[in-house]
């Protein structure tokens, strides 16, 4: 092999067959990133290469975690107060791309790990994609979560590639595909191993198949008149999702495709408007702040964590226990109730059910019933996720510490009660860390990792490492009644159903929150949480006021909400998150977010979360708080 070119971010080089290889690596990041330096450098290649002409050329990744992860966002920064930037950054990779398209010559994107966004839009614009069967691939296009739209020419390439439908969704919702549905949709040309990867890609950059196309119904639907019909269901299915058309990029996007082929510069009004748009702004934000607590977990070592084992297999403990699984960790369950395992593992075999076959199975297999508690002995942390009791919760630690090993954590994952009330009975207290999950387990990302005076700094470290091991993103936050979360959602819970004492009907009050932007109402929220656990949680954050006469009368009737079919709503039918026809009384909105606002500002000022950034992060991961309002405290700031 000789090498034909150096860049800082790129290696080229050609191999006995006369075919280019093409290799990213880009030296201060840890995922590959198509900033402009690394843009501009790819153009230097494909000059050098329209010149030299090899047999075929193989763009693939130098490092091991994955392809592309997409453009640089820090670069999007700009846009608001510099739309001539924004416009120069969509037409470099525009037209950067066109010219790959184009090149006389057959081109393969290698794809392995994560390659999304403008990654994606790079292998769109080769003639073959072909996929390495890793365990986590992860293709997609994820524009539409930070407010944008695919301006490098992937909103032209993936419906002509799969078709509009399929494309529409992808782009509309930032939904990734693995490797199977990739495969299924036509993304990519090959799935194949590791070990035959490189082989395989030379072979079938040489071999002269046409590019794929979509074909048939789905090649007629990208054509005019026919894009009227998928373009239509696209924009009635955004307008159910975001009514009060909160979110401006994806009824952008469908524009763009339909109106003018996924070229956004053909209309630079569309892309003006997205770039000043404060949803943008506020998205933008939020990835910042999500990268910020991905951030914590790195403070540990996530390889030291191998087995976990789950005590209290009811709705946490096995939805903690079924995600660990998932995400390729030994988990042992435990329970007194065997049904409680049985019943955990039933759950956790339909969430497994979605997955490929081969994932599918590894979860299976690392889920382990164990009633007896045998996977004390080696795990690396222990999980305890039995019902709130101080004194049960004391009594099982004292069987557990003295068979943990060396170095195992042992973690609660209570919502109410203290660490340090929790951990008096203990002989090492230092390695004891609460590790707070949300409902649904499979679906909120944010983690609470408690902490207090006296734990070791290394356990807090390996706790976050922990949640990061997970896919999941660590929170530390100081311990105090209703840590972040609960704290903020119990006082805002607590108003509407005052509410609801003072004859607002609970759906008028869920669809004033759901018009603000929340994910789901109030008074929805409590009956999916259980009314006796917002009864209990009530108690101990309205500082010895009455809890609602509302609440009080259904906990007394044991109608708990979701869990027991009745609550505030029936629920045997019910869909979430349905909007009412009454009327609004005017202001209920802004009662509703005040207190919500206060106590979030309350948890800062104790100086329970490092600031008020670190709020807003927690907020928005933890209770789903509308994304593009950009967290409690920043929406006061700038309301």
């Amino acid at each position: 092999m000789s090498t034909a070119l150096t860049l800082k971010n790129w290696t080229l080089h050609h191999d006995e067959r006369n075919i280019a290889h093409l290799i990213i690596n880009c030296p201060d990041r840890s995922m590959n990133a198509l900033s402009g330096e690394v843009m501009d450098e790819l153009a230097t290649a494909i000059d050098y290469l329209d010149s030299h002409r090899p047999a075929g050329l193989i763009i693939r990744s130098g490092k091991s975690n994955g392809f592309i992860a997409g453009a640089d966002v820090n670069e999007f920064s700009r846009f608001e107060n510099d739309l001539q930037a924004g416009k120069t950054l969509i037409e470099r990779g525009w037209h950067l791309f066109n010219r790959i398209e184009q090149l006389p010559f057959p081109t393969l994107a290698l794809i392995h790990g994560t390659c999304l966004g403008g990654g994606l839009e790079l292998a769109l614009a080769c003639r073959y994609r072909v996929l390495i069967d890793s365990p986590k691939p992860s293709l997609g296009l994820p524009e539409v979560m930070l407010g944008i739209y695919p301006g490098w020419g992937g909103a032209k390439r993936l419906p002509a590639l799969i078709g509009a439908q399929k494309a529409l969704d992808m782009m509309l919702t930032g939904r990734t595909l693995d490797a199977r549905r990739a495969k299924s949709f036509g993304l990519v040309d090959i799935v194949t191993a590791q070990r035959v990867a490189l082989k395989t890609a030379q072979d079938y950059v040489l071999s002269g198949k046409p590019a794929r196309k979509a074909k048939g119904i789905d090649k007629l639907l990208n054509t005019p008149p026919f894009k009227k019909i998928p373009a239509y269901f696209a924009r009635k299915q955004v307008k159910q999702k975001d009514p009060m058309g909160h979110y401006p990029a994806p009824l952008a996007i469908i524009d763009i495709w339909e109106k003018h082929n996924g070229d956004g510069l053909a209309d630079l009004s569309i892309v003006q408007r997205l770039l000043q748009s404060p949803t943008t702004r506020n998205l933008i934000r939020v990835f910042h702040l999500q990268d910020r607590l991905k951030s914590f977990t790195k403070r540990g070592d996530s390889k030291a964590i191998k087995h976990v084992h789950v005590i209290g297999a009811g709705v946490m403990g096995g939805g903690i226990a079924t995600w660990c699984a998932l995400q390729g960790l030994k988990v042992t369950v435990q329970d007194t109730d065997h049904a409680r395992i049985a019943g955990a593992l039933k759950n956790a075999a339909s969430l497994f059910a979605r997955k490929d076959r081969l994932s599918a199975q590894a979860a299976r297999d690392n889920f382990i019933p164990d009633p007896q508690g045998q996977g004390i002995d080696d795990a690396d942390i222990i999980i305890e996720a039995i019902f709130e009791n101080l004194e049960a919760k004391q009594a099982l630690y004292k069987t557990i510490e003295p068979r943990m090993k060396e170095g195992a954590i042992l973690a609660t994952n209570t919502s109410s009660l203290s660490l340090a009330s929790l951990r008096t009975q203990l002989a090492r207290p230092e390695r004891f860390v609460g590790v707070h999950f949300f409902n649904p387990v499979a679906k909120m990302p944010l983690v609470e990792v408690i902490t207090a005076d006296g734990i070791a700094e290394e356990a807090i470290n390996q706790a976050c490492a922990f949640v990061g091991r997970i896919n999941k993103l660590p929170l530390l936050v100081k311990d105090t009644p209703g840590f972040l979360v609960n704290a903020v959602l119990g006082p805002y819970m607590l108003e509407a159903m005052r509410c609801v004492d003072e004859g607002i009907a609970p759906e008028v009050i869920d669809t004033a929150m759901l018009r603000f932007g929340m994910p789901m109402g109030p008074i929805e929220l409590a009956d999916t949480v259980g009314l006796d656990i917002a009864m209990a949680a009530g108690k101990q954050l309205a500082e010895g006021s009455e809890p609602p006469r509302c609440l009080q009368q259904l906990v007394s009737q044991q109608k708990l909400g979701k869990k027991t079919g009745e609550g505030f709503y029936q629920w045997k039918n019910r869909k979430p998150s349905q909007f009412s026809d009454k009327d609004i009384p005017e202001h209920l909105e802004k009662r509703l977010i005040t207190p919500f606002i206060e106590q979030a500002e309350k948890q800062l000022q104790k100086g329970i979360i490092e600031d008020a950034d670190l709020v807003d992060a927690g907020i928005i991961f933890g209770t789903g708080f509308a994304p593009f309002r950009g967290g409690p405290l920043h929406y006061k700031n700038n309301a």
